[in-house]
């Protein structure tokens, strides 16, 4: 039997895929040949998907906590004994301190609608709990909120369309290691391409060029860009003049960053600013890649907004094949308040912040936390400020809930711990945020020992507690027809994908000055705001890993192995500097933690940045992972998260 499904996790390609079952047991997995996308190939990772699934270490009964917390020893107990520690200490904490009190912490360990992330699975319940609500900063929020002050949305192109173009700059995306399927279009194009990035990763070593800017300068090489094309009058002055507002205070601002200014912010040559300006101003379409990574730091909304003016200037969002692709979720037509159910709240609550865990849980009060559900997530791992993390979790007056597939870092910290499904075992909706198509998972297997889907477990809860509202008992497929109203779910079913079709970009005007941006408290124009790290040292990018998504793959046995030690990569100049060889171990550290790791000596990377990877489990990396080292601070739009505007200093270890 051969059953279509999807690919849950974090990546913007949101795969479809093919379960081969066999006398009830999954026995093959691959792409779906037929989705215009994934044409029938998965990633090095998600190809080890089905070894996760049966893993000798997979969770597949309730346990309880035995022993300290962080000290990883649990004892297995029943669904009901699991269902009745939790009510109990449920009901206690509602009564003395309310339902604030009560924190979903949602990760991005899936991004369904049904199971995961985007549709906050097990919302319902909370919401009639009065608990706090949950803002998922940790990803893409700051550039999303940048780009819908530029544009009104933050849905960009068609990456389809990337197959028409004739010049593509990857801005900040290494899609050869992490969304690996727009790069068939990019080849289909034969475009120039362009990568720009701190590091030369696998996918700048195939570009026709890179360029090296230092973290967190986008924005100030996107006004030089600008600054060249308009110095040659490539604008394009009938887009200017009837689809876009603010030109004539924009250009101002563009001409005050000349390429020498330009330089000098960035630490590239004046004449690689110029060429590739001079390149941008002759050449249509133009398109721009852009992703998370690029808005990491303490300006990254902002460089987005001022990225996604660059094909205003030159009218490439007017053009098939040009304009910008950061996330296509913008689009999809779905219908989550139906499904989360926010009218169950008996009144407004507050919002907690996923970056911001570690104080949360030290430093919030009125009411503090003292029940937490963490659902598809693994903070200890992908959270900021390692340290803060850690202490918020061992707190003992923290009753904690965690919902895993594995062991992980935070689930030593539970009190309780639930056995949850993975996803050929249940039924799930995705919306890519690298496409435009729809991708529906029917279960395939029946789930090993006694693990339940997310939305089973809540529903139980509920039960548990007594609670009345309807609609927390509504089905895995009500909860999917309520979503997606606006779309064909037979079809949907049958096929395992629908593509949808794409709301205008931009959808009215062109906004280089917003009215939105300035109700928000920041400059209406767009412009550059530079990295605010106060400390000394190289500058460390925390990249996504060839072998690991997010934490998702630390249990592998074989994809560690792969990926091999942790590595820092430093330019020759900065390890002379420092007394430090390739292959040396060293230590990455700062007035925040640290992390052990092996040097790699490499021109890789520019002067004055070290690179790493994210994805490792600290239970695996000698107790802390780089998330050590990064500081618990804010984004300028949304609250986002800081990975990338850390400065470190990396010392050997003898």
């Amino acid at each position: 039997m051969k059953v279509l499904g999807a690919c849950p996790l974090d990546c913007p390609d949101a795969c479809s895929w093919v379960v081969d079952v066999q006398d009830g047991r999954a026995t093959g997995l691959r792409g779906n040949r037929e989705h215009p996308v994934t044409r029938g190939a998965l990633c090095v990772k998600v190809n080890r998907y089905l070894d996760q699934v049966h893993s000798p270490e997979r969770l597949t009964r309730p346990l309880r906590r035995v022993g300290r917390k962080g000290g990883g020893r649990f004892e297995p107990i029943t669904w009901d004994e699991a269902l009745d520690e939790i009510a109990t200490r449920l009901t206690g904490i509602l009564a003395e301190y309310g339902g604030e009190a009560v924190w979903p912490f949602h990760g991005t360990g899936s991004l369904g609608y049904i199971q995961g992330l985007e549709g906050f699975s097990g919302r319902r319940f909370f919401n009639a709990l009065g608990a706090s609500l949950h803002d998922p900063t940790i990803c893409s929020v700051a550039g999303s909120t940048g780009l819908k002050y530029t544009l009104g949305t933050a849905g960009g192109m068609d990456p389809e369309q990337l197959a028409q173009s004739r010049l593509i700059l990857l801005w900040g995306t290494n899609p050869l290691s992490s969304g690996h399927h727009v790069w068939k279009f990019i080849q289909d194009s034969g475009a120039y391409t362009v990568a720009i990035d701190p590091v030369r990763t696998r996918t700048a070593e195939r570009c026709d060029e890179h360029l090296a800017p230092l973290p967190g300068t986008d924005a100030a090489l996107a006004l030089g860009l600008m600054h060249v094309i308009v110095g040659l009058g490539a604008e394009d002055t009938e887009f200017l003049e009837t689809r876009t507002e603010g030109w004539p205070e924009f250009r101002e601002r563009v001409a005050q960053y000349p390429p020498e200014r330009v330089a000098e912010i960035t630490g590239l040559p004046v004449e690689r600013i110029v060429g590739l300006g001079e390149r941008i101003a002759r050449t249509r379409p133009t398109a721009i890649r852009a992703s998370q990574g690029m808005q990491r730091h303490a300006g990254g909304g902002m460089a987005l907004r001022t990225l996604a003016c660059l094909p205003g200037v030159t009218g490439d969002w007017a053009i098939p094949g040009g304009g910008l692709h950061y996330s296509t979720s913008g689009h999809f037509r779905l219908d989550t308040p139906a499904l989360m159910r926010f009218d169950l709240l008996p009144h407004p609550v507050r919002t907690l912040s996923m970056t911001r865990m570690g104080e949360v849980l030290l430093d919030t009060d009125g009411p503090p936390v003292k029940a937490l559900f963490v659902i598809a997530a693994n903070p200890v791992g992908s959270n900021p400020d390692q340290r803060r993390v850690i202490e918020g979790l061992s707190r003992e007056d923290l009753f904690t809930v965690v919902l895993e597939h594995f062991p992980t870092d935070t689930v030593d910290y539970a009190d309780i711990v639930l056995p949850a499904t993975m996803q050929p075992e249940h039924l799930d909706v995705l919306a890519a945020y690298g496409n435009l198509y729809l991708v529906w998972n029917e279960p395939a297997v029946t789930p090993p020992g006694e693990c339940l889907p997310t939305t089973e477990t809540f529903r139980r809860l509920a039960r548990r507690l007594g609670l009345t509202e309807p609609a927390l008992y509504d089905s895995d497929e009500d909860l999917a027809n309520q979503l997606l109203k606006q779309y064909d779910v037979d079809r949907l079913r049958a096929d395992g994908f629908l593509k949808i079709d794409p709301r205008p970009v931009p959808v009215d005007k062109l906004r280089f000055v917003s009215d939105r941006a300035a109700r928000a408290g920041h400059d209406p124009l767009a412009g550059y705001t530079p990295p605010a790290d106060p400390g000394d040292g190289l500058v460390l990018i925390s990249a996504a890993s060839h072998y690991f998504l997010n934490t998702s793959f630390g249990v592998d046995p074989e994809l560690r192995r792969r990926a091999g030690a942790p590595t820092v990569t430093i330019h020759p100049g900065d390890a002379e500097a420092r007394g430090i060889a390739d292959g040396d171990p060293v230590t990455v550290h700062n007035d925040r933690g640290s992390f052990e790791a092996v040097a790699e000596v490499s021109d890789r990377v520019r002067p004055g940045v070290a690179a790493t990877t994210k994805g490792r489990w600290a239970k695996h990396s000698g107790g802390a992972t780089v998330n050590a080292t990064v500081a618990e601070r804010d984004s300028d739009f949304g609250g986002g998260a800081v990975f990338h505007d850390n400065r470190v200093s990396i010392t050997p270890r003898r």
